[in-house]
């Protein structure tokens, strides 16, 4: 391994609670860094997809996730550091508070679990808007809560004033964690939410862009950026190898992609193309899955449901992941040329892979209105969000996974399908609740469960082998 591959600077940033303002933290800071010339390697913790987008946004690389629920433990330090490679610093948001992890399972997925994976020097950001005195207490606790979790250095947020700002320095005095900026309470760096969270990158462009500019401003303001820098640069070095999608397959056992493994060239000629529903609507996809793919000797090409009328040329397979359908209904409804074409493809028995967004959009309808018509249900709207990590079986062979292959995923969603489960379903749920869920139907897959590839790598490999070309 590489001296330099595993020694690089890198920051958790972390926070008591979700609503702190880490994500406004964390993404200022990426611009802030990148707007002065360096190499940033964005992070996040957990499943989420929106907040890596706006980490794309502020440092002009992929967004990539830390899930030690959905990749284990032992991948964390791999994949960390096959986004990290070749960059001068790595920053890591985490998810929710610190010490809140997969329900019921410890520490598992927390931000204090993958910090101590990583080796990583922690940064509180603190909502100080309502205490003055007592955020000595809070800093305190979190401090010393798990010895094996360094927490290095505190940024304050939504600082009220001058005077505020002086007595939440002088209590912090005593805490021995210093205070590494003070972020004062703007409405100028607002981004906007709706029933999932952020609205995505995507969809906002110009918004985005300034959204994420003025945050930038608000913590080179605010922060101590050389302090910052040289906390990251005392990270020790992780004794770990790099994340290698194109290596992965000689340690990959037989039953992992169903007998099928890549060929010895990751890129033959007239490679089987393996179009990836992209665009506004759909947003949720990992960086991994793309690689996987490519390294299972596919050409992946995106196209855009909401204003591409035909599938890419070549089409052998489609995989259509998470996003916002429910908000462009209308506009993927009238889009009937492609919703034509998706539908001939999955009746050819090509393999035809859907996740969440992608299940609304192959079902008969959407909020009434006409969808691809692949599935035999129809999607609607409700009041409930479904949000959580599951455990989960594959019920039958798919173009995923074996029979009797076990998963790790999540679900997050306020939509639901009726009926939920097809003649035969794609996933027997097993942790935290047993139901069956998803449909799968010849070259179909589809389901509300999302994965993370990483943490199974045989699927890409499984979904490729077969295509015309392999």
């Amino acid at each position: 391994m590489s001296p330099n591959g595993t020694r690089v600077p890198r920051l958790v940033i972390a926070a008591p609670a979700s609503g702190s303002g880490k994500t406004t933290v964390a993404t200022g800071l990426m611009r802030a860094f990148a707007d002065a010339g360096l190499a940033v390697s964005p992070h996040k913790v957990g499943p989420d997809y929106i907040d890596p987008g706006y980490h794309a946004l502020a440092t002009g690389r992929p967004g990539r996730n830390l899930d030690a629920y959905m990749c284990g433990p032992e991948r964390i330090a791999p994949l960390f550091l096959h986004g990290a490679a070749g960059c001068d610093l790595a920053l890591v948001e985490g998810v929710m508070g610190l010490y809140d992890g997969a329900s019921g399972q410890g520490e598992l997925a927390s931000t204090a679990h993958v910090a101590k994976l990583l080796k990583a020097p922690v940064v509180l950001v603190v909502d100080a808007s309502s205490q003055s005195r007592s955020v000595a207490a809070l800093v305190h606790g979190f401090a010393s809560w798990d010895p094996e979790v360094r927490v290095a250095g505190v940024i304050l947020n939504k600082v009220g004033s001058d005077r505020h700002e002086a007595l939440l320095r002088e209590a912090l005095e005593e805490s021995g964690v210093p205070v590494l900026g003070a972020v004062r309470r703007v409405q100028q760096a607002h981004t906007p939410s709706r029933h999932l969270g952020l609205v995505p990158v995507a969809e906002r462009s110009a918004e985005a862009v300034d959204a994420v500019a003025a945050q930038a401003a608000q913590v080179r303001e605010g922060c101590d950026l050389e302090g910052l820098l040289a906390l990251a640069r005392s990270a020790p070095p992780l004794a770990a190898e790099a994340w290698d999608p194109a290596g992965l397959w000689a340690g990959v056992p037989q039953g992992g992609t169903g007998g099928h493994k890549p060929t010895t060239d990751p890129r033959p000629k007239n490679a089987p193309v393996v179009a990836v529903a992209a665009g506004p609507a759909f947003t949720f996809s990992y960086a991994e899955h793309t690689e996987l793919l490519t390294a299972a000797g596919a050409e992946v090409v995106p196209f855009d449901p909401l204003r591409d009328e035909a599938l890419p040329e070549r089409t052998a397979a489609l995989v259509i992941g998470g996003g916002f359908p429910e908000v462009y209904a209308p506009e993927l409804s009238e889009n009937e040329p492609l919703r034509k074409a998706v539908a001939a493809l999955a009746a050819s028995g090509a393999p035809v892979v859907a996740e969440c967004a992608g299940l609304l959009y192959l079902s008969r309808s959407l909020d009434g209105r006409p969808m691809c018509g692949v599935l035999p249900t129809d999607a609607r709207m409700s009041g409930r969000l479904t949000l959580g990590y599951r455990e989960a079986v594959a019920i039958a062979d798919n173009p995923l996974a074996r029979v009797g292959t076990r998963v790790r995923g999540h679900e997050f969603h306020r939509t639901v399908t009726e009926p939920g489960a097809g003649g035969t379903p794609a996933w027997g749920f097993t942790h935290p609740e047993r139901r069956t869920e998803g449909f799968v139907a010849g070259g179909v897959h589809a389901s509300y469960l999302h994965l993370h590839w990483a943490g199974a790598p045989g699927t890409a490999a499984r979904l490729v082998a077969g295509l015309p070309g392999r």
